[in-house]
């Protein structure tokens, strides 16, 4: 791809862990990236200065998920800055861990703010601005199909509720030829997950491979329905969980 021919992405959350990897493997893909990061302006920058240097053409943009007007805005800088919209990746996500009796109201909130209505207000808005082949892929979770162990029931609840939006959106967006996709990891060694945390030795018990996936195992599934390969798949529910939910 080059010059007006170029996809342009919008990657939420992108300045690390699993977003940074669909950042990095889109711009490796040959799309323009923009990218959203709420606090940590370090990575971020380091992250798109990175980028640019080899090549690529990658914008980060501060934005707080729990803030509607934020995430409009941030799809409209995108749009600006680029001139289109073809992809948008909905993977800003926070992780709350407690029994259902012990979360405080604003966590709900928040959680709920930033897990799922986030992903409904930027795929609206981002969709006035695609053209057919446009894609929208969310980043879910194996825990909103399954839930094999106590203290995530909001997280659960967030990430399956992604599920049906997904199908939603598959059928208002689909005669429009939008694909809406929603790819659900498993255990993912990042900062907020590592491999040699607490709980890591237990979780890999819950997989069927024994191990974490990397971020990488996340950005490839991303690049295939961003591609030719996922034209003709939508309202698809994907694991990508080392047999989790096996």
């Amino acid at each position: 791809m080059a010059g007006k021919d170029k996809k342009v992405a919008l990657v939420t959350g992108g300045s690390r862990g699993i977003g940074a990897a669909i950042v990095e493997r889109l711009a490796e893909d040959g799309f323009d990236v923009a990218f959203t990061y709420v606090s940590g302006a370090a990575p971020a920058k380091a992250l798109e200065e990175k980028l640019n240097k080899a090549g690529h053409k990658v914008t980060a943009f501060q934005a707080d998920s729990a803030d509607a007007a934020a995430v409009e805005g941030a799809v409209e800088k995108t749009f600006s800055q680029f001139g289109r919209i073809d992809l948008l990746v909905n993977n800003a996500g926070v992780a709350p861990d407690a029994p259902v009796d012990d979360v405080p109201l604003d966590v709900i909130d928040r959680t709920i703010a930033i897990n799922t209505r986030s992903v409904f207000i930027a795929s609206r808005t981002a969709a006035k601005h695609m053209q057919k082949g446009g894609r929208i892929v969310s980043i879910g979770s194996c825990l909103g199909e399954r839930v094999g162990f106590p203290g995530v029931s909001l997280y659960s609840m967030t990430k399956a509720a992604l599920v049906g939006l997904t199908r939603g959106m598959a059928r208002d967006y689909g005669p429009r030829g939008i694909t809406v996709n929603v790819v659900e990891p498993g255990p993912i060694d990042t900062d907020m997950n590592p491999a040699d945390g607490e709980n890591a030795e237990y979780l890999k018990t819950l997989t069927a491979l024994g191990s974490y996936g990397q971020g990488k195992d996340i950005a490839a599934m991303v690049s295939f329905l961003a591609g030719d390969g996922g034209r003709y798949v939508t309202g698809a529910s994907l694991l990508v969980d080392g047999g989790v939910n096996a």
